[in-house]
């Protein structure tokens, strides 16, 4: 009797990352951050994600940054629809969880970042 193995399947291909389509830097920061912590990589990685998920509408030609003073709602065109999905977005990225209370109480970009700032810092292993 011959033995038999069992059948080959092609490897899995790896997971996506959330940050696929964004530029090399974006995703470099988020690297960076993960393994060294660094502040500045997470500010660079929620400021990139505001920016995506700004609706197009409300987008100024040519503009690529968002000022820690710019409302969210107000200044940069976002519903509690596109917030949510900014939200979801990062509680996938950084696995923490944020409720629509919290959500609520953010107005500006500077809150958005202080914010996920405190959150991802607690979440992060000692």
């Amino acid at each position: 009797m011959s033995e038999t193995s069992p059948p080959q399947h092609p490897p899995s291909p790896p997971a996506r990352s959330p940050l696929a389509k964004f530029p090399s830097a974006v995703r470099a920061a988020h690297d960076r951050f993960l393994n060294s912590g660094d502040i500045a990589d997470l500010d660079t990685v929620v400021i990139a994600v505001v920016l995506d998920h700004q609706p197009t509408h409300a987008k100024k030609s040519g503009e690529i940054t968002a000022p820690d003073t710019a409302r969210l709602i107000a200044d940069l065109g976002f519903d509690s629809l596109a917030l949510a999905e900014i939200v979801f977005f990062l509680e996938d990225l950084y696995k923490v969880t944020i409720t629509n209370e919290e959500l609520m109480s953010i107005t500006t970009v500077g809150e958005l970042r202080a914010f996920v700032r405190a959150k991802v810092i607690a979440a992060r292993p000692a």
